[in-house]
């Protein structure tokens, strides 16, 4: 079930760890451990892309048994209509790869946070506009970190931005330094085939590196 205030839920499992755990192409079958693995490395944020395999099977299965302060989200969200089958599945926010309104507006209308990918400026403020609870800027990697700090220079101040698609471990540090708040990790940590153990110490290794350079 969502919690009554999913927006001060997030807030405060992002606060404990601002990295996104990325699991697409998890089946429900594994997702019970890997939401294991990763909470015991301190992962408190976890997203199944609505592109893997029966997503929001998945979804339940990790909510259902979810510690508290740990949320299970839908990434990939493309569509107005999934946001309440993620609501039906106990999930309790939303990623997406763009910035499309109508999905934004069915995420703030359901009470769930936004995490809404963009790219350009003005993306970026179509999405703060329209109530995005943080902006993902995706692919982060492609214009690099010093991008990103001329994107902060003129943004709201007080909304997260998070760096995704080629980010990782090695380069936290730079774009921390551009005005990040958190990341999103995707291969670097689960990708289909990988066994519990070499995700949980991936998870491991990324709390370690977040921790050490942590605002």
């Amino acid at each position: 079930m969502v919690a009554a205030d999913p927006r001060a839920a997030f807030d405060a499992a992002f606060s404990r760890l601002p990295l996104v755990a990325i699991l697409r192409g998890i089946t429900p079958a594994e997702a019970p451990e890997i939401l294991h693995v990763l909470v015991d490395a301190g992962f408190t944020l976890i997203e199944v892309p609505l592109n893997s395999p029966e997503p929001f099977e998945s979804i339940e299965a990790m909510a259902n048994i979810a510690p508290e302060g740990v949320r299970i989200g839908a990434g990939t969200v493309l569509d107005p209509g999934d946001v309440s089958r993620l609501v039906s599945a106990g999930g309790s926010y939303i990623v997406t790869p763009n910035t499309d309104l109508e999905v934004i507006a069915a995420s703030v209308d359901a009470g769930l946070p936004a995490l809404i990918g963009c790219f350009t400026p003005s993306e970026c403020f179509a999405a703060a506009k329209a109530g995005a609870a943080a902006l993902k800027i995706f692919p982060a990697s492609r214009l690099g970190s010093g991008y990103i700090k001329d994107l902060k220079a003129v943004l709201p101040s007080g909304l997260p931005v998070l760096a995704v698609g080629g980010v990782g471990a090695v380069n936290f540090a730079d774009f921390v330094a551009a005005g990040c708040s958190g990341f999103g990790i995707g291969s670097e940590l689960w990708k289909p085939g990988r066994s519990a153990e070499d995700v949980h110490t991936a998870a491991e290794t990324l709390v370690a590196a977040w921790r050490a350079i942590a605002p």
